[in-house]
């Protein structure tokens, strides 16, 4: 309780992100799942409408259009992956990349205000399919044994350190990842928008609910804050955006290389 308060402040925690339903009687039908579902149409709309009229000299949405996808094609996939194969993993590298920045920018989007990936099951099914992916191209490539060995077995180990070198590559390369990329990018949603709530809620409580003049002048201090913390949000969202489907690419890179 802070002197000259009239009530007391209750601070965000993890039970802000418990939504309602939009729709009463439909509990699968949150806000995150609406958010997901405007981002998908989103993407589909601007890269068919960036696309339908392909010219040599392209029009400003053309071109925004090809800055996309040639920036998740050319410093994403073909860095990440190499060799001749990167092309054929592009659609889906482009289409994470895009899925994550909307669904991440969506919590500094006026009326809308929440990162879907701040619900840790969203982050999971995304790492859960990456992981499907690269170890199923990995698979297909080397064969269940040969991949296991290549994942497995580094070159030039000797062979009285493979008995330790085993678990510790196989719970690394074939466990961990999908857990670190789901919680990577779970936990700076998680915690920039926290962050973005304490400011502007706790700005808000003391303007308006203060008993003094100079926790009003804090309140409103601390709520300017709040758009410098937005702004570094924002950086954050792409940014963890650009490092999953990074990671990703180097995954399935890993997975269909030669060697180790």
């Amino acid at each position: 309780m802070i002197a000259g308060v009239s009530t007391e402040f209750t601070p965000p925690g993890p039970e802000s992100f418990d939504l309602p339903p939009i729709i009463n009687g439909v509990d699968w039908f949150t806000k995150p799942v609406l958010v997901a579902a405007l981002t998908v149409v989103v993407i589909v709309w601007f890269f068919w409408s960036a696309s339908r009229k392909a010219e040599v000299v392209p029009s400003k949405l053309q071109f925004a259009g090809e800055l996309g996808y040639n920036f998740v094609r050319n410093s994403i996939a073909r860095d990440a992956i190499g060799s001749q194969e990167y092309m054929k993993y592009v659609p889906y590298l482009c289409g994470l990349f895009f899925f994550i920045l909307l669904n991440n920018v969506a919590a500094t989007v006026p009326l809308v205000q929440f990162p879907t990936f701040s619900h840790v099951g969203w982050a999971y099914v995304a790492a859960v399919m990456s992981w499907v992916i690269y170890n199923a191209v990995g698979i297909r490539k080397h064969g269940v044994w040969g991949y296991f060995k290549h994942q497995t077995m580094p070159a030039g180990v000797p062979g009285w350190l493979m008995p330790l070198m085993i678990p510790i590559e196989f719970i690394s390369n074939i466990l961990v990842r999908p857990i670190s990329l789901s919680l990577r990018l779970f936990a700076n949603m998680f915690a920039g928008h926290i962050l973005l709530l304490v400011f502007v809620l706790g700005g808000e409580y003391m303007v308006f609910e203060a008993g003094s003049i100079g926790l009003a002048g804090v309140g409103i201090l601390t709520f300017l804050m709040g758009f410098a913390i937005a702004g570094l949000e924002l950086f954050v969202q792409a940014i963890q955006a650009y490092i999953f489907v990074v990671l990703t690419a180097q995954y399935i890179g890993s997975a269909i290389a030669e060697d180790h």
